[in-house]
């Protein structure tokens, strides 16, 4: 009887442990859809913060989230980290969290991580056989990026052994994942015939891809291609069509040039107001030779109205880009003093953009500079250079 008893405890025991042991795991499955959604919760605030900017919020809903192991919140701690977004830049905690994101299969983490490693960042030295075994995590899960600056490693024998032939192969797959810096590289092989046949068609072929994805480089090559016919077969109509692709996405150089092609009508009807337009644009985007031609434009009422405050605003930032020629006009503008410009005669001023323009080998800005050197005291011309100096530093 007593045996029976044992074991009808012994197997009370083994019943009882494994209702206290399902009641466990029951237990641990409701905690963990309780916190489940709450993380995830957690972290679509992050995101949504980080999206609005809202860096702080961000890292505020995402470092919880990221402690508990959620890759996409752990690549964002470290992005913010790597950006010094609401967060000072810190190398060592950017890679600390990348790293644990890239761990678990995170693309974006693994290039990041690779690409801090390839160049050195923020206190992380280079580290090629790093950076080659992250750039390949990436890779073989088909990033294009990763797949670029992963051939760029086998192509100099940076933590791996030097391999043109799988670097070209690597380009290969980043191309056909329409990664654009892979397709100007192949571009350029082709024309050459660098590692691969020489082929312009299979050249042009690449460039053009670039080209439709919105890559400027691409459509002002082309552009120029088809505008002189070489490598293809010479086409203005197809030449102004990528021309003014890359113009109309704000490329300076493409509107600068369409906006020459406008005035002079050289392959497409002369246009005074397209030629404006064109060249304001590019003047908005800070270029000197675009702010210069908009400031004679308005000092002589071509294609706007005569307006001499204008001239001088465009001119002065022309001056102010650096842009020689117009740091030379401006000059003379002092010297002279123009009041119809708004200008006041200020020998020390024009002595300082005259210098400005000489010191980047403009030799009539030189001459003036130093022709009316001579009518200065000492005093003065010690000021000038200071205001030159200190434009310098800016």
């Amino acid at each position: 009887m007593t045996k029976i008893t044992m074991t009808a405890n012994k197997g009370q025991t083994h019943v009882q442990r494994a209702v206290s042991g399902a009641t466990r795991w029951l237990f641990v499955l409701s905690l963990c859809l309780i916190i489940a959604p709450s993380a995830w919760g957690d972290l679509q605030a992050g995101k949504d913060a980080y999206t609005r900017k809202d860096y702080a919020t961000a890292r505020q809903e995402l470092q919880p989230v990221a402690e508990q192991g959620v890759a996409e919140a752990q690549y964002l701690i470290g992005y913010m980290y790597y950006k010094g977004q609401g967060v000072d830049t810190d190398g060592a905690e950017a890679t600390k969290w990348l790293g644990k994101a890239a761990e678990q299969g995170h693309v974006k983490a693994q290039v990041r991580l690779g690409m801090i490693y390839r160049f050195g960042y923020a206190g992380v030295p280079e580290n090629y056989a790093e950076a080659a075994k992250w750039l390949r995590k990436a890779a073989d899960q088909g990033d294009g990026k990763a797949q670029y600056n992963l051939a760029l490693l086998y192509y100099k024998g940076q933590g791996v052994k030097k391999n043109t032939e799988e670097a070209i192969e690597w380009i290969h797959k980043a191309a056909e994942q329409g990664y654009v810096k892979a397709q100007l590289a192949l571009v350029d092989l082709y024309f050459k015939g660098q590692g691969v046949p020489q082929d312009p068609v299979e050249a042009v072929d690449w460039l053009r891809k670039a080209a439709e994805q919105g890559d400027a480089r691409a459509q002002n090559h082309l552009f120029e291609m088809y505008f002189n016919g070489r490598g293809v077969s010479q086409d203005p109509v197809e030449a102004i069509k990528w021309l003014r692709k890359a113009a109309d996405q704000g490329d300076v150089k493409a509107q600068l040039v369409l906006g020459v092609m406008n005035d002079n009508g050289q392959g497409i009807p002369k246009d005074d107001a397209e030629f404006v337009q064109r060249l304001r644009k590019a003047a908005e985007q800070g270029d000197g030779k675009a702010q210069l031609v908009l400031a004679e434009r308005y000092s002589n009422g071509e294609g706007v109205p005569k307006d001499y405050a204008e001239a001088t605003k465009w001119l002065r930032k022309a001056a102010e880009s650096g842009y020689p020629e117009a740091q030379y006009h401006l000059g003379r503008l002092y010297a002279q003093g123009v009041l119809e410009f708004g200008v006041s005669k200020d020998i020390v001023e024009a002595h300082k953009w005259w210098s400005l323009a000489a010191a980047q080998g403009h030799e009539k800005a030189s001459e003036e500079r130093d022709k009316i050197a001579r009518g200065m005291t000492a005093d003065q011309i010690a000021e000038a250079e200071q205001r030159a100096r200190e434009w310098t530093k800016k």
